[in-house]
């Protein structure tokens, strides 16, 4: 297992402990992706990187009954969380399956939409993998990629950088483990061109990332979700964390009105569709 992987492994409990407030904190960017891909009822629609379950059980919801979600993730930790919350919801028009995005176990044309909300950026060959998509959505169908626009517009992330970088030492960043890494426009737009769509476009969605916790519960969920933060505190020093703590708690205070999570955000998404010369 790679460093990659085994970082997303352990980052796993995490994700399905803090699941919901997730869902709540992405719901804008759920809503926006179902609407931009025309999602309805019938459709089979296909949700690369699914993490911890979402968007794809909300997706289930919408295409039901007669439609289906197909669900993908490479690490067994998060499609268990996905499953477990999927039987808690009764939701059983979605199947799962464990595999990276450039090796989807589906046929040519086997889905209506093809998305991956926040998960391209993690792709270690993202050319490879928005190629498998698009193979495996029907000619004519559509592909949806959401990635994190600049650092400067996401609080979410730059605050609590900041304040880690001022306080711990700082490492050479991971190129393919940067949240950041498609967030120039065009960028991966000119890969999903690449991969064979076509009628390319992007926009900025503008979002509260909003969600009912206290600034400590935020610093909770954040410190525990990140597999990179999640090191860093763990080899600093007694000190050295509660400097941390105490830095991003005061950063933070401002989206904090009335005690519950209000964050700016600004996120990419990339749209597409399959080019019927290349399905198939």
């Amino acid at each position: 297992m790679n460093d990659e992987l085994r970082e997303w492994t352990n980052s796993a409990p995490f994700w399905e402990k803090h699941a919901e407030t997730i869902r709540t904190m992405f719901a804008a960017v759920t809503s926006a992706l179902i609407e931009e891909a025309g999602i309805t009822s019938g459709q089979r629609v296909l949700d690369v990187a699914g993490g911890a379950g979402e968007p794809a059980l909300t997706m289930a919801r919408v295409v039901a009954p007669s439609g289906s979600v197909a669900y993908t993730d490479p690490i067994a930790g998060m499609m268990s969380a996905a499953q477990s919350e999927a039987q808690r919801r009764g939701i059983t028009n979605i199947e799962f399956h464990q595999c990276p995005a450039d090796s989807l176990p589906f046929s040519a044309d086997s889905f209506d939409v093809a998305i991956s909300r926040l998960g391209a950026m993690f792709f270690p060959d993202p050319l490879a993998a928005l190629r498998e998509m698009c193979r495996v959505t029907k000619a004519g169908g559509r592909l949806l990629l959401v990635v994190w626009y600049k650092s400067e517009f996401n609080p979410y992330s730059f605050e609590v950088t900041n304040v880690v970088s001022q306080v711990l030492p700082a490492e050479t960043p991971s190129t393919t483990h940067d949240a950041f890494r498609f967030a120039e426009p065009g960028k991966l737009a000119e890969i999903l061109k690449a991969a064979g769509a076509t009628d390319i476009r992007e926009r900025i969605l503008e979002f509260d990332m909003a969600a009912p916790i206290s600034a400590e519960e935020f610093w909770i969920m954040r410190s525990e979700i990140s597999g990179t933060l999640r090191e860093k505190l763990k080899a600093a020093s007694a000190d050295d964390r509660h400097k941390v703590r105490e830095g991003v708690l005061q950063a933070i205070r401002k989206y904090f009105p009335e005690n519950q999570m209000k964050f700016p955000a600004q996120m990419l998404i990339v749209t597409g569709s399959q080019n019927p010369d290349v399905s198939g």
